[in-house]
C-alpha cells in the first residue's frame, strides 16, 4: 500500500472522530485490497468500529447507530457502533468477523478490538455464516455469469465466498480473509481449475481489468457444482454456542472507559 494513502486514510479518521465526537477503536482494510486482489482503481474500503460518549446511549429515542461517508476519490469509508456491532457478533456476523481479521490495519489504539476477537469462536456460527457466503456467491453468479460473454473479475466475487463455505465445511471455523489462503487450500495445485484461477489473478493484480470476455466452461461448471453442493451442506450444519449477553454488556462498558475515561453522566 502506498504510505501516502495509508497516511490520507488516518486523516480522514481522525477527521471523523473530530466532527462526530467519537473515539475510534479499530479500523481496517475489507474488500479486494484486504482479500488480496485489488485492480488498479480499486477504491480503499475502509471500515471502522466507534464509541461515543456514554450519555449519548442513555436517550429514550433509537439514534443512528452508523458512520458513513459519501465515496470521495478512491476512498470508501464507514463504520458502525460498537453496541450495534456487539449485537450483530453475538449473532456471528461475517461481515464484522472479516472485518477483525483483516490483514489490513489502519488503527487499533485500544484492546477492545483483540478483546472481541477472544471471544470469536464461541459466536462463531457455521451454519449462519455459510448461509450468508452462500447466498452472496448465488446472488452474483446469477447477476454477472450467466451469458456467453461475463465480466471475468466476477468470477472473484463467486470463488471466494463458495471457499469461505469449503472452509467453514472443512475447519469449522471462520475463513482467513485473503483469498490465496483459501484456494490454495481447497483447490488441488495440480488441477486444470488451479491453473485457470492462477492466470485470473495474476491477471488481475497486473492491472488488467478482466472485463467483458467469453464464460470459462470449466470455472462455471465448477461454481454451479459448488453452489448446488452447499445448498445442502449449509443444511448439516451446527449454529454457534454463543456469548452471554452479560460478558458483551461487559466488553461495552470497558471499551467506554477505556475511551473516554471515567464515566459520568
Amino acid at each position: 500500500m502506498d504510505e501516502h494513502d495509508r497516511l490520507k486514510i488516518k486523516a480522514e479518521l481522525a477527521r471523523i472522530e473530530e466532527e462526530e465526537n467519537v473515539r475510534i477503536l479499530y479500523a481496517c482494510e475489507s474488500g479486494s485490497r484486504a482479500w488480496g486482489f485489488p485492480s488498479k482503481d480499486s477504491d480503499y474500503d475502509v471500515r471502522f468500529l466507534y464509541v461515543r460518549p456514554a450519555e449519548w446511549y442513555l436517550s429514550i429515542r433509537e439514534r443512528r447507530d452508523v458512520i458513513e461517508r459519501p465515496i470521495s476519490g478512491m476512498l470508501d469509508i464507514n463504520g458502525w457502533d460498537l453496541r450495534k456491532a456487539l449485537a450483530l457478533f453475538s449473532k456471528s456476523n461475517p461481515p464484522l468477523l472479516e472485518w477483525l481479521r483483516s490483514p489490513i490495519r489502519y488503527l487499533e489504539p485500544y484492546a477492545i478490538a483483540e478483546r472481541i476477537r477472544a471471544y470469536s469462536a464461541a459466536t462463531f456460527s457455521p451454519k449462519s455464516c455459510m448461509f450468508h457466503y452462500l447466498h452472496m456467491a448465488r446472488g452474483n453468479y446469477r447477476e454477472y455469469l450467466q451469458g456467453d460473454t461475463v465480466r471475468a473479475k466476477k468470477y472473484f466475487y463467486v470463488l471466494r465466498p463458495l471457499l469461505a463455505c469449503g472452509w467453514i465445511e472443512k475447519y469449522r471455523e471462520m475463513p482467513p480473509v485473503p483469498f490465496e489462503e483459501l484456494a490454495w487450500d481447497l483447490i488441488p495445485a495440480d488441477s486444470e481449475l488451479y491453473d485457470i484461477i492462477q492466470r485470473l489473478l495474476a491477471r488481475k493484480r497486473a492491472g488488467d481489468e478482466l472485463r467483458m470476455e467469453p464464460r470459462i466452461g470449466l470455472l462455471n461448471d465448477y461454481l454451479e457444482e459448488r453452489i448446488d453442493y452447499f445448498e445442502q451442506a449449509a443444511k448439516q450444519l451446527d449454529a454457534a454456542a454463543g456469548v452471554a449477553d452479560e460478558q458483551l454488556d461487559e466488553l461495552f462498558r470497558d471499551a467506554l472507559l477505556e475511551a473516554w475515561g471515567k464515566v459520568s453522566v
